[in-house]
């Protein structure tokens, strides 16, 4: 499985291949969440927008800029919600079922009790990926 967008007339794609970390929550893990669940949902949305991000630290993976002395470092970053009940991955913000719907809706008819927002970071250069869960309200 793997999910596949433009950027600057680049393409890019995601894959088991080139995911290097899938990092979930350490408080609160989503349970039944994964890297093919997040390209599913990727391939499902179809206006995902990608914004440049910079860190304060390089690409750990290819190091890019490092030897230069650079300050800041170029990603790509594409960042959804998901949404559990019992610990356990019920939606997300870009799933088909939720857009008629919002999260306080959602938590009134009980149906979710918890949110993490799912930043996906990718290294322009050498298109490495790590996915980042973190516990979130919304």
């Amino acid at each position: 499985m793997e999910y596949k967008f433009k950027y600057d007339n680049e393409e890019y794609v995601l894959s088991e291949n080139n995911c290097e970390d899938f990092l979930n929550d350490e408080e609160n893990e989503v349970l039944d969440f994964s890297m093919e669940k997040t390209i599913e949902l990727l391939n499902n949305k179809d206006d995902a927008y990608w914004d440049v991000e910079y860190y304060r630290r390089a690409c750990q993976f290819c190091f890019k800029g490092k030897e230069e002395n650079e300050k800041v470092f170029k990603f790509l970053e594409y960042h959804f919600y998901v949404f559990t009940k019992d610990s356990k991955y019920v939606m997300s913000n870009i799933s088909k079922e939720y857009e008629n719907t919002s999260y306080n809706k959602l938590e009134k008819a009980k149906k979710v009790d918890n949110s993490y927002i799912v930043n996906v970071i990718l290294c322009p250069y050498c298109k490495k990926y790590s996915i980042e869960i973190e516990q979130c309200d919304m």
